[in-house]
């Protein structure tokens, strides 16, 4: 055995090794996820930030399907979801609790102004992967790259 193999088998043992020892699904382990954000991105002309969510709708799909997260400085506290293929908004993130409210189906519209804030419902936890049936929660987004927001104030 020549010494490239030798130090080859080692790394292969130290990896084998230390992987036992990280929680980390095999499937992710190979370097798959499922579900991903993009980095923020602003809009000059439109003036808004946006992400692109991707995700597999079903563990080991060939390609990503994706919808976009859209955040208005003129409603700091909220991420909007987008499908662009339904051409809707479904729901939003509040980014001040940390919950998500999603749409009924006959709220969902292509113009958000055309949505009554009661429309809607109390945040909470993430909803399942878009399209998908074994109730896996969607990724929260993350908050890197956007302006801060603050905490509600009751003082003008």
């Amino acid at each position: 055995m020549n010494r490239f193999t030798r130090r080859l088998l080692g790394l292969l043992f130290v990896g084998a090794t230390l992987s036992c020892f990280v929680n980390t699904s095999s499937v992710e382990a190979a370097g798959y996820y499922r579900q991903s954000y993009s980095s923020w991105t602003y809009h000059p002309v439109r003036r808004y930030y946006y992400c692109r969510y991707n995700y597999h709708p079903v563990v080991r799909a060939k390609t990503y399907h994706h919808h976009y997260v859209i955040h208005y400085p003129s409603r700091p506290r909220y991420a909007y979801y987008y499908n662009p293929v339904r051409r809707v908004y479904w729901g939003r993130y509040d980014l001040q609790e940390g919950g998500y409210s999603m749409l009924k189906k006959e709220d969902q519209k292509g113009d958000l102004d055309a949505i009554p804030e009661k429309a809607f419902p109390e945040p909470s936890d993430m909803p399942p992967i878009p399209e998908s049936t074994d109730d896996v929660a969607m990724a929260k987004p993350s908050l890197e790259g956007l302006p801060k927001v603050e905490a509600a104030t009751d003082s003008p």
